[in-house]
């Protein structure tokens, strides 16, 4: 299985996975609405620097779950 069908995959019967996808949209959302702001307040400006770091964690747990089925899909083939 390739890791986009793994993720379409996961996104349906993953809870933590599909919540974790979710949340990292939303961080992803709100970004997009930082980066488009002419002058950023400095408190916007540490709100983007913030959800970088969350949306960057939220990632790499997905990759970790995404890594864990890849491995048990070798092991059971």
């Amino acid at each position: 299985m390739d890791t986009e069908s793994l993720k379409q995959y996961l996104l349906a019967n993953n809870t933590h996975f599909a919540e974790l996808y979710n949340e990292h949209q939303g961080y992803e959302k709100r970004l997009t609405e930082l980066t488009e702001l002419s002058y950023p307040s400095e408190a916007e400006q540490m709100e983007e620097l913030t959800l970088k770091k969350k949306k960057l964690y939220l990632k790499d747990q997905m990759e970790e779950i995404l890594r864990h089925h890849k491995e048990q899909s070798a092991v059971t083939h």
